[in-house]
């Protein structure tokens, strides 16, 4: 064997040699990843997991567009995870929690089990509810602040991770002031995995977002409010004055 026919298989050699710790470094990475996310949200493959839809408010046993909008998004991270949903309507879902992770969509007005968890997960959060209109009507109620609903200016969303034992599988909560404002919690989330597990581990959190303008732009313009876990987890306490959150 010449000198250049020897050059050329150890540069084939090499090259061969440098793809593949190539793609077995990306795969390593992408396989950390995916443990990373899998753990995030407590779906290992083929785990099952549970998505609670509430209804629209105008149309009896109807899902609102931007909710279904919303299940679409999850059901990519769901499927990214390798696991698999159940899709359960609110009034159905009869069951305890943190043995599946759920997935829970929309305002206590529109979705009982929401109303349920934020009693017993989230104490300190209250949603005004009342079908009378008014100034507080839809407002939200952290701890002694109030965000109030500013339809299609400024609507407000809550994106909790609750776990309620350590051993246990999460609970999503995705609470808003509208069925946009939900979609734009889910699409937070989905773009925003990574780095919310990064900075809160396997453990609790609850995110205010304020959606901006959604009759202009739809549920993509998003901002991050304040992490209120610790006020959402206390009991509430004796209501300050109203006023709106500045941006």
């Amino acid at each position: 064997m010449n000198d250049d026919v020897r050059n050329i298989v150890l540069g084939v050699l090499a090259a061969g040699i440098s793809a593949a710790l190539g793609w077995l470094g990306r795969t390593h990475l992408w396989r950390r990843g995916l443990r990373r996310r899998q753990a995030f949200f407590g779906l290992p493959t083929h785990a099952q997991c549970l998505l609670v839809v509430n209804r629209d408010a105008a149309r009896e046993g109807a899902v609102h567009r931007f909710d279904v909008f919303a299940l679409l998004e999850l059901a990519s991270l769901i499927k990214d995870c390798g696991a698999h949903a159940q899709i359960i309507q609110h009034d159905l879902a009869q069951q305890g929690f943190g043995e599946r992770t759920e997935f829970c969509l929309g305002g206590p007005y529109s979705n009982r089990r929401m109303a349920a968890h934020l009693v017993s997960l989230l104490p300190g959060v209250t949603m005004n509810v009342d079908a009378e209109p008014g100034p507080d009507r839809g407002a939200f109620q952290i701890g002694s602040e109030r965000y109030r609903l500013e339809n299609g200016v400024v609507e407000y969303v809550l994106l909790a991770r609750v776990a309620p034992a350590p051993d246990s599988r999460p609970v999503f909560l995705f609470c808003g002031q509208s069925a946009i404002t939900n979609q734009a919690a889910t699409r937070y989330l989905a773009r925003n995995a990574e780095k919310l597990a990064r900075k809160h581990g396997n453990g609790s959190f609850c995110l205010l977002l304020k959606v901006v303008n959604s009759h202009a732009y739809g549920p993509d313009v998003v901002e991050l409010v304040a992490d209120v876990t610790r006020a959402a987890q206390q009991p509430a306490p004796p209501v300050r004055t109203s006023h709106r959150a500045a941006g």
